[in-house]
């Protein structure tokens, strides 16, 4: 169970720093409130997982997803460069992921 909220934690953290990005600068209240609302949602969903998996592999999964998250929303969405070096590093961010749940 810890596993699956660590995962859901990972994607609200896309969909805060999404949301962080479209507050403009916290100006608009509808995105500053789904802001602040992911932002608790995954960081409760963080410490719950934290409860029983190590702080080191479950922070860098959490951060992993997020990270790779936000850069697939920026590319697809956003008009955010998608170019092959960054999407390479990406992937070494998926497997690094991959890497600490396989060798927890």
């Amino acid at each position: 169970m810890a596993w699956i909220v660590l995962v859901l934690s990972g994607l609200l953290e896309t969909a805060w720093a999404i949301a962080l990005d479209r507050s403009a600068g916290f100006t608009r209240p509808v995105a500053s409130v789904i802001f602040v609302i992911t932002l608790v949602l995954s960081m409760a969903g963080l410490a719950y997982a934290l409860r029983e998996i190590p702080v080191g592999t479950g922070y860098a999964v959490w951060v992993g997803i997020g990270v790779t998250g936000t850069a697939l929303v920026g590319m697809l969405a956003l008009g955010e460069s998608a170019s092959l070096p960054r999407i390479l590093c990406l992937v070494l961010v998926v497997a690094g992921v991959i890497g600490l749940k396989v060798y927890h």
